[in-house]
């Protein structure tokens, strides 16, 4: 007997039966050549088709249960799609599986080499994009050995496991920076003696640092660089603060760009003062938002922020879930946990402090309208010029 080579086969024909009595798997093969055989004529006789090998060992799967017996047929096919549909079709003419009554269904014809298709396609995606470097030139395999030698001399600093450079021990200036990426670009550009802060949670490592080195600060050139750079001040010695240029991130400057700006640092005081400055010019401007009209006629007093509620605004970060606002009464006590959008139907005059996750232009107004003393938040995104206190947590 021939045997069907596995490259050659091409489809598969899968088959389910049901039997009104117990049986053996021989007697399915059985029932199959032996019922089949002359419906056809001879060039289709399962049993002649296995001998040349195109048609492959059947396989049967069966099992006996409360009288009844079922199970698969597979049959391995080498012929075309048209002769393996028939061959198919003519299995469901078998009526009799040894010596009881069967019903014999065909589930799928199934091409095998589709799968292999898709198989083959998904693996050459995967090797297509594991490809690097394709068409690169000398002076940019250059380029990037030299960058991959810089930002693999990235090393894992303190007790939080802070991106820094290598010479953070042996430099007495370190220049502090948000994160990671500003780290990587600062190193791309030579700059080695830096360490990122993960954000705008304020990590201790930066305060023992402040104890024995002359620290720099690095912020973006934004309003949350602003925010960072008074959260940073409030928890660490700060001797030197710089910002980079306006609307950019300090991981998206230029080597030049870095240098110009560590040149410009300026004593922390005289950064808070230019801050200052730059904010109160900015209310004269058009673009400075207007009050809700929904703002209570009468003004609300409220009392000054002490370093003890800032300590406990921190405590309370791990209440805040979701995009949800915390709104919080002069005792800091939580009485309203409300979505931003209902911000603006919210009625109270207890609002002293709102907290949220990210600080956005709706949280800021709806704070206006609730005359808040502050908001509180992890990150801020493009908030508007405002009187309402802004608080990095």
């Amino acid at each position: 007997m021939a045997k069907i080579s596995p490259t050659s086969i091409k489809y598969s024909i899968i088959a389910t039966f049901v039997a009104d009595g117990p049986f053996q798997k021989p007697d399915v093969i059985g029932a199959l050549f032996g019922q089949t055989e002359g419906l056809l004529g001879s060039d289709m006789e399962l049993r002649e088709l296995q001998k040349e090998g195109k048609i492959g060992r059947i396989e049967v799967d069966l099992v006996t249960e409360g009288g009844k017996t079922t199970g698969e047929i597979i049959i391995p096919s080498a012929l075309d799609k048209t002769e393996t549909t028939i061959i198919a079709a003519s299995l469901e003419t078998i009526d009799k599986i040894g010596p009881t009554d069967a019903k014999i269904t065909i589930k799928d014809v199934e091409d095998v080499r589709g799968s292999k298709r898709d198989y083959i396609m998904e693996r050459a995606k995967a090797l297509l994009a594991g490809i690097k470097n394709e068409g690169m030139d000398s002076s940019e395999m250059g380029t990037e050995l030299r960058e991959s030698t810089r930002v693999a001399k990235i090393v894992s600093y303190g007790a939080e496991g802070l991106a820094a450079g290598p010479d953070v021990d042996s430099s007495k200036e370190v220049t502090v920076v948000e994160g990671r990426a500003d780290v990587v670009n600062m190193l791309k550009h030579g700059i080695k003696n830096v360490i990122g802060m993960q954000g705008t949670r304020f990590p201790k490592t930066i305060a023992t640092l402040g104890e024995t080195k002359e620290l720099t600060l690095f912020v973006d050139g934004d309003r949350g660089g602003n925010l960072i750079a008074q959260n940073v001040c409030d928890n660490a010695k700060v001797i030197y603060i710089t910002q980079a240029p306006d609307g950019k991130e300090v991981e998206e400057l230029t080597g030049k760009e870095l240098l110009q700006a560590l040149r410009k640092k300026v004593p922390k005081l005289d950064f808070f003062k230019r801050s200052s400055g730059r904010s109160q010019r900015s209310y004269g401007r058009s673009e400075r938002p207007r009050r809700v009209e929904e703002t209570p006629a009468e003004n609300i007093e409220r009392r000054a922020l002490t370093d003890d509620d800032r300590a406990k605004l921190r405590e309370l970060e791990s209440e805040i879930k979701g995009r949800n606002v915390l709104v919080l009464d002069e005792n800091l006590d939580i009485f309203q946990n409300v979505p931003a959008s209902r911000l603006g139907s919210l009625k109270t005059d207890k609002a002293f402090i709102l907290m949220a996750g990210n600080a956005t232009g709706t949280i800021i107004h709806g704070a206006e309208k609730l005359q808040a003393k502050a908001v509180a938040a992890k990150t801020f995104g493009k908030v508007p010029e405002t009187d309402v206190e802004l608080i990095s947590l």
